[in-house]
């Protein structure tokens, strides 16, 4: 297949890609690095216009250490005191305010949803992210949705875009162990950040040796031993939704892709939702799930 080249998606990773070429090894190129794979925004976004009545704000700690960062946290419960809970993790742009229609949609579908900022982002304490802190932080938002919802059958993973390789890893950490979690649905990622970095600068840059940010989810994806859901708009201009066929195939069984017909990187959720309940039906077993979505294509492996 001959190579698309979109000169507005050579964006940071780009930049960054050739960066790291010309000096490799050297510190402050790390953080370049980083500045440019992460985006961090404090303000809120333009489109925010407040929160639903029934939202809970705090903060959550990242660790037991005193004095530890924090995370700032939504925490949106269904209505239905049995629904599952879910745990969002957002991309590499904006902050929780920015995420509000998706959360939105995710509890219409029937969850309750906890969202967490990185730190560095909205509200939350810390600086510059790296892909180590956001693992981290995964890891504490996960901690409190544990707390607060023992039965491992109502726990749930969301990540949408970077989000997506965030939350595969933290479902990979589970290898293993007794049941932790129902599901992982992961929408508009990337099989690793070196794939992306490839894909729009030039094939003959060893991004996958040169990069210290991995977000490796294809080799992680394979150890995942929960049922996975993956979804993409076809439309995708900013990655690919081949990239999401690469998941899939490297997934566990059981496991569904959804490619959602004319989706961008951002609206396959509201786009396709009638496909996308249907799915969470039929992988996860969640009630209500209503008939299939016309725009909607998808190709289903499941026990």
């Amino acid at each position: 297949m001959a190579k698309r080249y979109r000169p507005g998606r050579r964006t940071g990773i780009a930049a960054l890609s050739l960066a790291v070429l010309l000096g490799a090894g050297c510190a402050a190129l790390v953080t370049q690095e980083r500045e440019l794979t992460f985006r961090p925004v404090r303000e809120v976004s333009g489109w925010f216009s407040g929160l639903p009545s029934d939202v809970r704000e705090f903060y959550l700690p990242v660790s037991d250490a005193p004095g530890a960062e924090r995370l700032f946290t939504w925490y949106w419960p269904s209505d239905n005191p049995s629904a599952p809970t879910l745990l969002y993790l957002h991309g590499v742009r904006w902050n929780l305010t920015a995420h509000l229609r998706r959360i939105e949609n995710l509890r219409s579908f029937g969850f309750s949803v906890v969202a967490i900022d990185y730190r560095g982002f909205g509200k939350s304490d810390g600086d510059l992210p790296s892909e180590q802190t956001v693992y981290e932080d995964a890891r504490a938002g996960w901690r409190w949705l544990v707390a607060h919802e023992r039965d491992p059958a109502r726990r749930f993973i969301y990540g949408h875009s970077l989000g997506g390789a965030v939350a595969i890893d933290l479902a990979a950490s589970f290898a293993g162990k007794p049941a932790q979690a129902r599901g992982l649905i992961v929408e508009s990622s990337f099989t690793s950040l070196a794939d992306i970095a490839a894909d729009l600068t030039f094939s003959w840059i060893p991004t996958s040796i040169l990069l210290t940010q991995k977000f490796d989810s294809v080799d992680k994806i394979k150890s995942v031993d929960i049922p996975v859901l993956i979804v993409h708009g076809k439309g995708d201009r900013y990655v690919s939704p081949h990239f999401s066929e690469s998941l899939f195939e490297a997934a566990r069984m059981p496991k569904k892709l959804l490619l959602v017909e004319n989706g961008s990187h951002n609206n396959s959720m509201w786009l396709g939702d009638s496909a996308y309940q249907q799915a969470l039906g039929e992988l996860f077993g969640l009630s209500g799930a209503p008939e299939g979505d016309a725009h909607v294509n998808g190709r289903a492996q499941a026990h």
